[in-house]
């Protein structure tokens, strides 16, 4: 165990045996990290709001979003992949941004509730799950292979979704969770009971 002396922001603290990065107190993490977490959340209603692709085939044209794709995998029976598409797509990535938004919100305060270091302990599986890159790799690689048989669209959401990537990116390196642990109220200040001692004389047996 070793105890991390005080930085100054944009400093780090290195194990002295491994030279590893064990700290670095990054500049206003809180402030910042809520102001990207808020572009984020427009981003992604934005990206769940409009078409993410069209296809126009032999003078038929169609678009989807984001969820309209998760449907037409249901109804085509892959229930397994829709759920997976919904779930990495759609669940955690809003998990993911309003875990953010709620700990830098309560972070603000001077003694931060302990809901606060609740949801620090699970927003990383929230990250985990949270695959918008992977489902923006697959859409490119379809695009690839269709645009061959058909006129594709890219829709608005297919570029919102690209700037969401390097949003949540930006608001991830931006947090600093022992920041914001230091500042949590585990305890209840309750005041203390008040002790009264006996006289000497009642004391002596």
């Amino acid at each position: 165990m070793q105890r991390l002396p005080p930085l100054e922001p944009g400093e780090s603290a290195r194990c002295p045996q491994c030279d590893e990065e064990m700290w670095r107190r990054r500049d206003d993490p809180v402030n910042r990290t809520l102001a990207l977490a808020i572009a984020a959340a427009a981003l992604f209603v934005v990206a769940n709001s409009v078409p993410m692709l069209g296809l126009t085939v032999v003078g038929r044209s169609a678009s989807t979003t984001v969820f309209g794709g998760v449907l037409d995998l249901w109804a085509d029976r892959q229930e397994i992949v829709a759920i997976l598409v919904l779930f990495t797509a759609i669940v955690a990535p809003g998990l993911q941004i309003a875990m953010m938004l709620a700990i830098a919100f309560g972070a603000r305060r001077l003694h931060p509730r302990r809901w606060v270091g609740v949801l620090i302990r699970h927003h990383p599986a929230a990250k985990t799950w949270s695959m918008i890159e992977v489902m923006m790799l697959g859409v490119l690689v379809a695009l690839t292979k269709i645009a061959d048989y058909a006129r594709v669209i890219p829709g608005i959401a297919l570029f919102v979704l690209g700037a969401l990537v390097f949003v949540l990116a930006a608001m991830e390196a931006s947090f600093d969770p022992r920041d914001v642990w230091q500042r949590i109220e585990w305890v209840d200040r309750a005041p203390e009971a008040s002790i009264v001692w006996p006289d000497a004389e009642e004391a002596q047996p």
